[in-house]
Protein backbone atom coordinates (compact mmCIF):
# COMPACT_ATOMS: atom_id res chain seq x y z
CA UNK A 1 0.00 0.00 0.00
CA UNK A 2 2.83 2.41 0.84
CA UNK A 3 4.49 1.77 -2.51
CA UNK A 4 1.20 2.32 -4.32
CA UNK A 5 0.65 5.57 -2.43
CA UNK A 6 4.14 6.77 -3.32
CA UNK A 7 3.54 6.04 -7.00
CA UNK A 8 0.23 7.91 -6.87
CA UNK A 9 1.85 10.94 -5.25
CA UNK A 10 4.67 10.97 -7.82
CA UNK A 11 2.17 10.72 -10.66
CA UNK A 12 0.11 13.56 -9.25
CA UNK A 13 3.20 15.73 -8.86
CA UNK A 14 4.30 14.97 -12.39
CA UNK A 15 0.89 15.85 -13.76
CA UNK A 16 0.76 19.13 -11.88
CA UNK A 17 4.32 19.98 -12.89
CA UNK A 18 3.60 19.27 -16.54
CA UNK A 19 0.47 21.44 -16.62
CA UNK A 20 2.14 24.31 -14.77
CA UNK A 21 5.28 23.99 -16.88
CA UNK A 22 3.35 25.17 -19.92
CA UNK A 23 3.24 28.64 -18.36
CA UNK A 24 6.94 29.26 -19.04
CA UNK A 25 10.55 28.29 -18.22
CA UNK A 26 10.98 26.72 -14.80
CA UNK A 27 13.73 25.87 -12.33
CA UNK A 28 12.63 22.31 -13.07
CA UNK A 29 14.35 22.61 -16.48
CA UNK A 30 17.73 23.29 -14.88
CA UNK A 31 17.30 20.52 -12.33
CA UNK A 32 16.37 18.00 -15.03
CA UNK A 33 19.25 19.09 -17.27
CA UNK A 34 21.90 18.98 -14.54
CA UNK A 35 20.48 16.10 -12.52
CA UNK A 36 21.07 18.15 -9.39
CA UNK A 37 19.19 20.38 -6.97
CA UNK A 38 21.00 22.89 -4.75
CA UNK A 39 19.75 23.57 -1.24
CA UNK A 40 20.81 26.82 0.42
CA UNK A 41 21.22 26.70 4.20
CA UNK A 42 22.63 28.69 7.13
CA UNK A 43 25.39 26.94 9.06
CA UNK A 44 24.64 27.92 12.68
CA UNK A 45 20.84 28.05 12.94
CA UNK A 46 20.34 25.19 15.41
CA UNK A 47 18.06 23.22 15.11
CA UNK A 48 16.80 24.40 11.69
CA UNK A 49 19.98 24.30 9.61
CA UNK A 50 23.50 23.81 10.91
CA UNK A 51 26.59 21.62 10.57
CA UNK A 52 27.08 18.30 12.34
CA UNK A 53 30.37 16.94 13.66
CA UNK A 54 31.42 16.04 10.12
CA UNK A 55 30.58 19.52 8.81
CA UNK A 56 27.54 18.18 6.95
CA UNK A 57 24.35 20.29 6.83
CA UNK A 58 21.54 18.90 8.99
CA UNK A 59 18.50 20.27 10.78
CA UNK A 60 14.72 20.44 10.80
CA UNK A 61 14.33 22.53 7.65
CA UNK A 62 17.27 20.90 5.86
CA UNK A 63 15.70 17.47 6.35
CA UNK A 64 12.34 18.68 5.05
CA UNK A 65 14.15 20.01 1.97
CA UNK A 66 15.91 16.68 1.51
CA UNK A 67 12.49 15.00 1.47
CA UNK A 68 11.24 17.58 -1.07
CA UNK A 69 14.20 16.73 -3.31
CA UNK A 70 12.93 13.16 -3.52
CA UNK A 71 9.51 14.42 -4.65
CA UNK A 72 11.20 16.54 -7.34
CA UNK A 73 13.16 13.48 -8.47
CA UNK A 74 9.92 11.48 -8.78
CA UNK A 75 8.08 14.31 -10.54
CA UNK A 76 10.83 14.61 -13.16
CA UNK A 77 11.25 10.82 -13.48
CA UNK A 78 14.98 11.12 -12.87
CA UNK A 79 16.92 7.89 -12.20
CA UNK A 80 18.94 9.80 -9.63
CA UNK A 81 19.13 13.34 -8.30
CA UNK A 82 22.25 14.81 -6.74
CA UNK A 83 21.51 17.02 -3.74
CA UNK A 84 24.05 19.82 -3.45
CA UNK A 85 24.44 22.30 -0.61
CA UNK A 86 25.39 25.97 -0.55
CA UNK A 87 25.83 28.04 2.64
CA UNK A 88 23.72 31.18 2.99
CA UNK A 89 23.38 34.10 5.39
CA UNK A 90 20.49 36.46 5.99
CA UNK A 91 22.17 38.90 3.59
CA UNK A 92 22.90 36.42 0.78
CA UNK A 93 19.93 34.01 0.79
CA UNK A 94 17.57 36.04 -1.43
CA UNK A 95 20.22 37.08 -4.01
CA UNK A 96 21.50 33.49 -4.27
CA UNK A 97 17.97 32.22 -4.85
CA UNK A 98 17.23 34.93 -7.40
CA UNK A 99 20.40 34.35 -9.46
CA UNK A 100 19.94 30.57 -9.56
CA UNK A 101 22.84 29.59 -7.32
CA UNK A 102 20.40 27.80 -5.01
CA UNK A 103 17.01 26.28 -5.84
CA UNK A 104 15.51 26.33 -2.33
CA UNK A 105 16.53 28.11 0.84
CA UNK A 106 16.25 25.75 3.79
CA UNK A 107 16.74 27.65 7.01
CA UNK A 108 14.74 29.86 9.31
CA UNK A 109 13.52 32.61 7.00
CA UNK A 110 10.46 34.56 8.10
CA UNK A 111 7.66 34.56 5.55
CA UNK A 112 6.48 38.16 5.43
CA UNK A 113 4.59 40.23 2.90
CA UNK A 114 7.57 42.38 1.92
CA UNK A 115 9.59 39.33 0.90
CA UNK A 116 6.75 38.15 -1.33
CA UNK A 117 7.83 40.92 -3.70
CA UNK A 118 11.13 39.10 -4.23
CA UNK A 119 10.55 35.39 -3.55
CA UNK A 120 7.86 32.79 -2.99
CA UNK A 121 7.40 30.54 0.04
CA UNK A 122 6.35 26.94 0.54
CA UNK A 123 3.60 26.26 3.13
CA UNK A 124 4.72 27.27 6.61
CA UNK A 125 6.60 24.64 8.59
CA UNK A 126 7.40 26.62 11.76
CA UNK A 127 5.84 29.52 13.63
CA UNK A 128 8.19 31.49 15.87
CA UNK A 129 7.94 34.41 18.24
CA UNK A 130 10.64 37.08 18.29
CA UNK A 131 12.17 37.24 21.78
CA UNK A 132 15.09 38.93 23.51
CA UNK A 133 18.02 37.07 25.05
CA UNK A 134 20.36 38.46 27.72
CA UNK A 135 22.90 37.41 30.30
CA UNK A 136 21.44 36.75 33.73
CA UNK A 137 23.96 39.18 35.20
CA UNK A 138 23.44 41.77 32.47
CA UNK A 139 21.14 44.09 34.43
CA UNK A 140 18.39 43.99 31.78
CA UNK A 141 15.03 42.26 31.50
CA UNK A 142 14.52 40.34 28.23
CA UNK A 143 10.76 40.70 28.73
CA UNK A 144 11.04 44.49 28.82
CA UNK A 145 12.60 46.26 25.83
CA UNK A 146 12.56 49.50 27.84
CA UNK A 147 15.26 48.05 30.12
CA UNK A 148 17.68 48.10 27.17
CA UNK A 149 17.46 51.90 26.88
CA UNK A 150 20.87 53.30 25.89
CA UNK A 151 22.37 49.82 25.54
CA UNK A 152 23.04 47.58 22.53
CA UNK A 153 21.14 44.67 21.00
CA UNK A 154 22.64 42.27 18.47
CA UNK A 155 20.62 40.86 15.59
CA UNK A 156 21.38 39.34 12.21
CA UNK A 157 21.96 41.92 9.50
CA UNK A 158 19.24 41.84 6.88
CA UNK A 159 16.94 39.77 9.06
CA UNK A 160 13.38 40.50 10.16
CA UNK A 161 14.42 40.61 13.84
CA UNK A 162 16.93 43.39 13.10
CA UNK A 163 14.25 45.46 11.37
CA UNK A 164 11.70 44.81 14.11
CA UNK A 165 13.96 45.93 16.98
CA UNK A 166 15.10 48.94 14.94
CA UNK A 167 11.46 49.95 14.44
CA UNK A 168 10.56 49.47 18.11
CA UNK A 169 13.70 51.37 19.12
CA UNK A 170 12.78 54.34 16.93
CA UNK A 171 9.13 54.27 18.02
CA UNK A 172 10.03 54.29 21.71
CA UNK A 173 13.00 56.65 21.31
CA UNK A 174 15.03 54.17 23.38
CA UNK A 175 18.50 55.07 22.11
CA UNK A 176 19.39 51.41 21.59
CA UNK A 177 22.47 50.75 19.47
CA UNK A 178 21.83 48.01 16.93
CA UNK A 179 24.76 45.60 16.46
CA UNK A 180 24.47 43.75 13.12
CA UNK A 181 25.85 40.20 12.99
CA UNK A 182 26.40 37.67 10.21
CA UNK A 183 24.62 34.72 11.85
CA UNK A 184 23.03 33.29 14.99
CA UNK A 185 26.31 32.09 16.50
CA UNK A 186 27.82 35.58 16.32
CA UNK A 187 24.65 37.10 17.77
CA UNK A 188 24.83 34.94 20.90
CA UNK A 189 28.60 35.40 21.15
CA UNK A 190 28.07 39.18 21.24
CA UNK A 191 25.89 38.73 24.33
CA UNK A 192 28.11 36.10 25.93
CA UNK A 193 31.19 38.31 25.60
CA UNK A 194 29.41 41.42 26.87
CA UNK A 195 29.73 43.31 23.59
CA UNK A 196 25.92 43.54 23.47
CA UNK A 197 23.44 43.73 26.33
CA UNK A 198 21.10 41.38 24.53
CA UNK A 199 20.14 39.82 21.25
CA UNK A 200 16.93 39.55 19.27
CA UNK A 201 16.16 36.07 18.00
CA UNK A 202 13.21 33.93 17.08
CA UNK A 203 12.44 31.67 20.02
CA UNK A 204 13.29 28.37 18.33
CA UNK A 205 16.65 29.78 17.27
CA UNK A 206 17.22 31.31 20.72
CA UNK A 207 16.77 28.00 22.53
CA UNK A 208 19.04 26.20 20.08
CA UNK A 209 21.75 28.87 20.22
CA UNK A 210 21.75 29.11 24.02
CA UNK A 211 21.79 25.33 24.44
CA UNK A 212 24.76 25.16 22.04
CA UNK A 213 26.72 27.91 23.82
CA UNK A 214 29.67 27.36 26.16
CA UNK A 215 27.63 28.26 29.23
CA UNK A 216 23.86 27.93 28.69
CA UNK A 217 23.11 28.71 32.33
CA UNK A 218 24.52 32.22 31.87
CA UNK A 219 21.59 33.26 29.68
CA UNK A 220 17.95 34.10 30.17
CA UNK A 221 15.49 33.91 27.27
CA UNK A 222 12.49 36.19 27.19
CA UNK A 223 9.03 34.66 27.17
CA UNK A 224 7.21 37.76 25.91
CA UNK A 225 6.95 37.55 22.13
CA UNK A 226 7.45 40.80 20.24
CA UNK A 227 6.09 39.53 16.90
CA UNK A 228 4.83 36.35 15.26
CA UNK A 229 7.27 34.95 12.69
CA UNK A 230 6.11 32.14 10.37
CA UNK A 231 8.95 30.28 8.65
CA UNK A 232 8.75 28.91 5.14
CA UNK A 233 11.18 27.32 2.71
CA UNK A 234 12.00 30.02 0.16
CA UNK A 235 11.32 29.33 -3.51
CA UNK A 236 12.12 31.32 -6.67
CA UNK A 237 9.52 33.94 -7.52
CA UNK A 238 7.31 33.59 -10.62
CA UNK A 239 7.97 29.89 -11.14
CA UNK A 240 4.55 28.25 -10.78
CA UNK A 241 5.68 24.84 -12.04
CA UNK A 242 8.46 24.50 -9.47
CA UNK A 243 6.32 26.00 -6.71
CA UNK A 244 3.53 23.53 -7.43
CA UNK A 245 5.83 20.52 -7.04
CA UNK A 246 7.48 21.87 -3.88
CA UNK A 247 4.23 22.99 -2.24
CA UNK A 248 2.49 19.69 -2.99
CA UNK A 249 5.48 17.87 -1.52
CA UNK A 250 5.34 19.91 1.69
CA UNK A 251 1.59 19.37 2.03
CA UNK A 252 2.04 15.62 1.57
CA UNK A 253 4.87 15.54 4.13
CA UNK A 254 2.57 17.36 6.57
CA UNK A 255 -0.41 15.11 5.83
CA UNK A 256 1.56 11.90 6.29
CA UNK A 257 3.01 13.05 9.62
CA UNK A 258 6.58 13.25 8.30
CA UNK A 259 6.99 16.90 9.24
CA UNK A 260 5.79 16.21 12.80
CA UNK A 261 8.25 13.31 13.06
CA UNK A 262 11.13 15.51 11.87
CA UNK A 263 10.03 18.15 14.40
CA UNK A 264 10.24 15.66 17.28
CA UNK A 265 13.66 14.53 16.04
CA UNK A 266 15.13 18.03 16.25
CA UNK A 267 13.14 19.72 19.03
CA UNK A 268 12.36 16.94 21.50
CA UNK A 269 15.31 14.53 21.16
CA UNK A 270 19.09 14.77 21.60
CA UNK A 271 20.61 16.19 18.41
CA UNK A 272 24.19 16.08 17.10
CA UNK A 273 26.88 17.04 17.48
CA UNK A 274 26.55 17.81 21.23
CA UNK A 275 23.44 15.69 21.84
CA UNK A 276 21.54 18.63 23.31
CA UNK A 277 17.78 18.31 23.75
CA UNK A 278 15.81 21.53 23.32
CA UNK A 279 12.71 19.95 24.91
CA UNK A 280 10.61 22.37 22.91
CA UNK A 281 7.06 21.04 22.35
CA UNK A 282 5.21 22.04 19.19
CA UNK A 283 3.32 25.31 19.73
CA UNK A 284 -0.41 25.68 19.25
CA UNK A 285 0.31 28.17 16.42
CA UNK A 286 2.38 25.58 14.54
CA UNK A 287 -0.22 22.87 15.13
CA UNK A 288 -2.83 25.16 13.54
CA UNK A 289 -0.53 25.92 10.61
CA UNK A 290 0.09 22.23 9.95
CA UNK A 291 -3.62 21.44 10.24
CA UNK A 292 -4.38 24.07 7.58
CA UNK A 293 -1.23 24.54 5.44
CA UNK A 294 -0.73 28.03 4.08
CA UNK A 295 2.04 30.12 2.51
CA UNK A 296 0.55 33.36 3.81
CA UNK A 297 2.97 36.08 4.86
CA UNK A 298 0.39 37.73 7.13
CA UNK A 299 1.14 37.06 10.84
CA UNK A 300 -2.58 37.27 11.59
CA UNK A 301 -3.08 34.04 9.61
CA UNK A 302 -1.26 32.20 12.40
CA UNK A 303 -3.06 33.61 15.42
Amino acid sequence: MKALAAISVAAALLGSAASAHAEGPSRLDKIKETGAITLGHPETSVPFAYLDGNQKPIGYTVEICQEIAQYVKAALKLPKLEVRYNPTTSATRIPLLANGTIDLECGNTTNNLDRHKLVSFAPTTFVAQVVLVARKDGGVDPNNLESFRGKSIAAQAGGQTFRLISQLNAKGNLGITMAPTKDTAETILMVESGRAAGSANDDGIAYGAVASSKNPDAFVIGTKGLEMAPYGIMEPKDDPAFKKVVDDAVRDLIKTGKVAAIYDKYFNSPIPPKQINLKYPMSDALKRALANPTDSGDPKAYE
